[in-house]
């Protein structure tokens, strides 16, 4: 395995030093090392992947710098607008290193909305005409993979990705880590919510924990999933799967249960969801200020007026709690209000470590929720 320590004084000895990027699983040991060893002024964690590259690129045009940029190969899409009209040789010819946690490799056990993914990873990468290749997890023959892609990126102005296995990067446990400010944990929050639905009410979870304490909130309580719509990929997205939903099941109330990073990762979505006027739609931020599902790296989430930012994006209602009895009694008045309503719950970071995953699959999921909507799906 390749000492986080080693990694970063290599970059360092060639020059890189400037990191952004969105925190991955596979990545979060060298991300938390990043994260205590830099600064505000040379490592950003960015709302999302191609707003990374981006950054990345303003921090070229500016210093000459060759900048890196770190993401889930899940985020790739996100990048394929700035790589090909922005950074790519044709167009500015922009250098950048970019490490990408290989999910879904094949032949690796991995989640469902893994698993394309990481089939196609290479694929994507020859698509895109961007260089690439794994990175080893020994210490000389990384030295001189990076050497290589370092010498590409800048003699041709291009983009340089490398491809991170799992297992790669030695365990590092970050050091700068808020204190507990709120008294719930996201999945205190989580189980909150759900006790105070009714049964015609319907659920899309954001990805990762969230929809994982929805799971075993429901097994525990022998309650069935057809109710909930468990986001585990696309990131960011689920606002818009539940106003979706809204749109077409007036007689439904339809709760969207996010996250702080997922919300900041495609903030436009609401400004479409406030100016919607569904009443039947209730958004519920779960914010811990974290990146919680894969490592636990700040976001800004705690730094911004998330309800004023809804408020100016159109919606009717919206309010913010930390404590329970205040959650509670919130939540009682978000049933009973109109949407598009929106009430932000702050906790602390952190999950169990016995969190289990979905034992259902992602397309009986799909049916079962389908089903619950009154929606015939083929067999």
């Amino acid at each position: 395995m390749l000492s986080c320590d080693f990694f970063y004084g290599a970059l360092k000895s060639h020059g890189v030093s400037f990191f952004t990027g969105v925190p991955d699983s596979l990545l979060k040991d060298i991300c938390a090392y990043i994260t205590d060893n830099g600064d505000a002024a040379n490592h950003v964690i960015a709302a999302n992947e191609g707003a990374a590259v981006a950054l990345a690129a303003g921090v070229h045009l500016s210093t000459g710098e060759l900048p890196l940029v770190y993401l889930q190969n899940s985020g790739l899409g996100n990048t394929v607008n700035p790589l090909t009209s922005l950074a790519d040789p044709e167009v500015y010819a922009i250098p950048m290193l970019i490490l990408v946690g290989w999910r879904g490799e094949p032949g690796v056990h991995d989640e469902p909305q893994h698993r394309k993914q990481g089939r196609i990873s290479p694929a994507m990468l020859d698509s895109l005409e961007v260089p690439w290749k794994v990175l080893p997890d020994e210490p000389n023959a990384a030295a001189e993979v990076l050497a290589e892609a370092v010498s590409v990126a800048r003699s041709k102005s291009t983009p340089y990705a490398l491809l991170v296995k799992k297992g790669t990067f030695d365990a590092y446990k970050m050091r700068k880590t808020e204190q507990d400010a709120f008294v719930l944990r996201r999945e205190e929050a989580v189980c909150k919510v759900l006790e105070t639905l009714s049964p015609t009410d319907v659920v899309v979870s954001t990805t990762g924990m969230t929809s994982r304490e929805v799971f075993e909130f429901r097994a525990r309580n022998k309650a069935g999933h057809a109710r909930d719509f468990l986001t585990v990929g696309c990131m960011g997205h689920a606002s818009q799967i539940a106003m979706g939903i809204a749109l077409r099941k007036a007689d439904r109330q339809v709760y969207c249960l996010d996250g702080d990073g997922a919300v900041l990762m495609h903030m436009g979505s609401l400004a479409v969801a406030g100016t919607s006027g569904l009443k039947n739609f209730k958004h519920i931020v779960i914010n811990n200020g974290a990146h919680d599902s894969v490592g636990g790296q700040p976001t800004v989430g705690l730094k911004v007026d998330l309800p004023a930012v809804a408020k100016s994006s159109g919606y009717s209602w919206v309010k913010s709690a930390s404590q329970p009895d205040e959650i509670s009694a919130l939540l009682a008045e978000l049933q009973k209000t109109d949407g598009p309503a929106l009430l932000e719950i702050k906790v602390n970071r952190g999950a169990r470590k016995d969190l289990g995953r979905p034992t259902t699959t992602t397309l009986e999921n799909k049916r079962d929720f389908m089903a619950n909507l009154g929606v015939q799906v083929a067999s």
